[in-house]
């Protein structure tokens, strides 16, 4: 297959990223990528450990000169979201992707890049295969799953990591070095629903299309519509004209992803009711087209016919019940912080919908600067759940990385960077939830700062990755790297 990004430097950077795009590696599924790094240690010589997760450490000693030099972390997740658009025949669980450049930008035709995280990897793999960078000692760190709960983070052995120094490459804006991050978790509400056979009526899709969808920490605040939430709203005010029953409902990948399409099938006993339906839909699609005109500029609520053969629907109370979920339950941004100007402090993100026989549930990633309101959140859920009749799971809870006053790598690196860009850094802490939290917690006075090249719309398929961003991140990488003798 021809290299697209072969001429492009640093040579070995786009090497590796070009390569590990040709591997699946979605949530889930990163045996395979785990078993490239592996081969790679083994080619280079490196001391390695693999688990059973498919988590890789990678040692690898000083460069001359830096051999009693502190060692310092170089650390990313293997895996990525996979999204795609609906004509895209890939089967991302077993391609790779097609990459495209365009003027210097990167990206993947009809589906999601993987440059969040994939650079990490190719640059940590670059620098291990040189013979020539100065380096302190290294020690690597590959997690799996970070995409889905972080829990490859969670369930790594540290015990033989000795540095307390961690350059973490999974951030997405050049110039911004991160210093805090959202702690977060995964909570589902089961909502049991019972059916019943109906011997009249007809059946109609809803389908909410064409959202701009995106990452669901780093987007929460861009007023963009969540197609499961919106479907909510659109069932509700449909069952305001008439009662129907509802068939199914889904929607949404990933509960870290906002989610760009919901649909749901009903049924509606009397035929006569069918213009009333068709009439409010028509005005819930130009209100939603309106309200989204900027952030979704191609949304869309369509009505049709439906060829779908379930013979029981959802009894009355049922469809009641998870109608009221989707109105009440809470979705997007909880509070602002009061401390960092624009920070989002607290969300949550209806990230997926399922139809089970007997059961609707509701996944949401709840994030939260703030443990308390992570929690309160959490039993705001819970209790709503509860009272229609539910019951919630919480899985992938993880620590919000604090931000801290003093930093001797973010001293330097803020330096180093006002040297090479002639401008000072942005120092941030982001909503999004970031491994930095986790590795914290394992590794007590643990010193971090998360950075990395220009990554835009990432989650979706319209990611893309600047090249001479990647360029210029990976020479202030190596002059870090450089002053941490």
């Amino acid at each position: 297959m021809k290299k697209v990004l072969a001429h492009l430097k640093p040579e070995a950077v786009f090497r590796y990223f070009e390569e590990i795009c040709g591997i699946p590696h979605g949530s889930g599924n990163t045996k395979e990528i785990s078993d490239y790094v592996v081969d790679f240690a083994k080619k280079q010589g490196l001391r390695y450990r693999q688990d059973s997760l498919h988590n890789v450490i990678l040692w690898k000693n000083g460069s001359t000169g830096y051999e009693n030099s502190a060692p310092v972390i170089l650390q990313g997740h293997l895996d990525m979201v996979c999204e795609k658009e609906n004509n895209c025949p890939i089967d991302m669980e077993k391609e790779g992707l097609l990459l495209e450049l365009n003027h210097g930008i990167i990206s993947a035709k009809g589906t999601t890049l993987g440059g969040d995280d994939g650079i990490a990897v190719a640059y940590a793999l670059a620098i291990l295969e040189s013979d020539d960078i100065p380096h302190p000692p290294l020690e690597v760190i590959f997690t799996v799953d970070e995409e889905t709960g972080m829990t490859g983070a969670e369930a790594l052995d540290c015990s033989e990591i000795q540095s307390r120094t961690m350059l973490n490459l999974d951030s997405e804006d050049e110039g911004f070095l991160l210093a805090g991050c959202a702690g977060g978790s995964k909570v589902t509400a089961h909502f049991p629903v019972e059916r019943e056979k109906i011997a009249n009526g007809t059946m109609y899709n809803l389908d909410l299309i064409g959202m701009t969808g995106g990452h669901s920490g780093v987007e929460i605040d861009k007023g963009r519509a969540n197609a499961c939430h919106l479907l909510g709203r659109t069932l509700n005010a449909l069952f305001s004209v008439t009662p129907f029953r509802l068939i199914r409902i889904n929607g949404g990948l990933k509960d870290n992803a906002i989610p760009r399409e919901s649909h749901a099938v009903i049924l509606i006993e009397s035929s006569d009711k069918y213009h009333m339906i068709q009439k409010k839909m028509q005005e819930l699609d130009g209100i939603y087209r309106s309200e989204y005109e900027l952030s979704d500029p191609g949304i869309s609520l369509q009505m049709t016919p439906s060829s779908a053969t379930d013979t029981q629907a959802m009894t009355e109370e049922s469809t009641r019940r998870v109608i009221t979920a989707l109105t009440c339950l809470p979705n997007g941004i909880e509070r602002m912080s009061l401390d960092i100007e624009g920070l989002v402090q607290t969300s949550l993100n209806l990230g997926i919908l399922i139809t089970e026989d007997d059961s609707v549930s509701l996944s949401y990633s709840l994030r939260s600067s703030v443990e308390s309101e992570k929690t309160a959140l959490t039993e705001r859920i819970s209790r709503l759940t509860e009272a229609l009749g539910g019951h919630i799971d919480i899985s992938g809870d993880y620590p919000a990385w604090e931000y801290h006053k003093d930093s001797p790598l973010r001293d330097t690196m803020v330096r180093i960077f006002e040297k090479k860009y002639g401008r000072k850094p942005v120092i941030q802490a982001i909503h999004a939830g970031l491994e930095c939290g986790i590795f914290a917690g394992k590794l007590p006075g643990l010193d971090c700062v998360s950075f990395g090249p220009d990554i835009k719309n990432i989650h979706t398929t319209e990611e893309s990755m600047d090249t001479e961003s990647v360029a210029r991140t990976w020479e202030y990488l190596l002059e870090i790297l450089r002053q941490l003798k």
